[in-house]
């Protein structure tokens, strides 16, 4: 796999970086920024935690 661009709701968030038999995530966008340079065992994990981390910080909000 090379590098491949995550996306969330249709905006690039950052880019998927095959290392050391995983993938490493780095945030171009300032809402994923805790995720930045996080190892994840696939892009499906890495989607997953943006999810998480975009949703939590919405419920903190409202």
């Amino acid at each position: 796999m090379n590098k491949q661009v995550i996306e969330y709701a249709g905006e690039p968030v950052g880019i998927a970086v095959p290392e050391d038999g995983g993938l490493k995530f780095i945030a171009v966008k300032y809402h994923v920024m805790d995720l930045d340079d996080r190892r994840f065992g696939s892009v499906t994990d890495v989607k997953r935690s943006i999810h998480s981390l975009l949703k939590n910080r919405e419920l903190r909000v409202a």
